[in-house]
């Protein structure tokens, strides 16, 4: 399960790739055709330079808040991804009890590893997969926001603080700052977790940012904008609806419990045996 994610995460990233390479250059106005340039790349360069101007006629604001407002929509997608990962995270000792009950490499043995995984996910109501809709939902809102940026005169040559929206951060700031949002984002997600070894979280917690930073370096300042600020929202929104230093203090009132129930069994035990 865990490689068809990261399967998954490669395929959409290299999508990403394939389309901001591929689509047309050809300036976006309100006679532009096809679902894609008329319906969505058109509505959010409108929408930017809307919000630009209700907010004294500067780009890079308008971009922030286009963004704040499209990660509000998406809250609700998040708050079920991130309940669904809580939710994983309670049921990782099962996880590993079936990974060591079936550890042979075998098909068999694997078949029925599967089986116990699919009906422990079914038992406490998660999907494996929950982890990856923010990621499939923002996908094509990056694209048409670079889009957006790269196809309106007015947002390609605006500018907001020391940069030129539509060229990459000359002095790397924005995209530093974007890697170090995300290095936050998926350490306090796995601060979370009951376990956090394993190559696939080294994986998430170095590899995300360094993505982020060679993307942001190269690609318009704009974009780094949109991570800055989405990067941000996600560190609030884990303290805010899963937070680690929480679920840390209440799994180890649980442990206490347990042990300190341990201790009443052993003592009774004691107690019988001496009468």
């Amino acid at each position: 399960m865990k490689n068809k994610k990261r399967v998954l995460g490669v395929a959409g990233l290299f999508t990403l790739v394939l389309f901001l390479s591929g689509c047309s250059t050809k300036p976006v106005t309100s006679t532009s055709t096809g679902f894609w340039d008329h319906y969505i790349i058109w509505n959010f360069s409108r929408a930017i330079v809307w919000l630009s101007n209700l907010f004294g006629g500067s780009y890079g604001v308008g971009i922030i808040v286009f963004t704040i407002i499209i990660r509000i929509i998406i809250l609700p997608l998040m708050q079920y991804q991130m309940n669904s990962s809580r939710k994983m995270m309670d049921i990782q000792p099962q996880m590993k009890a079936l990974q060591s009950k079936y550890s042979s490499r075998d098909v068999d043995t694997q078949q029925k590893l599967q089986g116990e995984m699919s009906k422990l996910y079914k038992d406490a109501g998660v999907h494996p997969f929950a982890s990856m809709l923010p990621l499939v939902v923002q996908m094509p809102v990056l694209i048409a926001l670079y889009q957006g940026i790269q196809r309106t005169s007015v947002l390609r040559s605006g500018h907001f603080l020391w940069m030129q929206l539509g060229q990459a951060d000359p002095y790397f700031i924005l995209p530093i700052l974007a890697a170090v949002l995300t290095f936050a984002t998926s350490k306090l997600t796995m601060m979370g977790q009951v376990q956090q070894t394993g190559i696939q979280n080294v994986l998430m917690l170095w590899g995300m940012p360094i993505m982020i930073l060679f993307m942001a370096i190269s690609l318009p300042s704009a974009l780094a904008v949109y991570w800055v600020v989405t990067n941000a929202f996600s560190v609030g929104q884990t303290l805010l609806l899963m937070n680690p230093f929480k679920l840390r203090a209440e799994r180890e009132a649980k442990q206490q419990q347990k042990r300190d129930l341990e201790r009443q069994l052993a003592k009774a035990r004691r107690g019988k045996k001496r009468k």
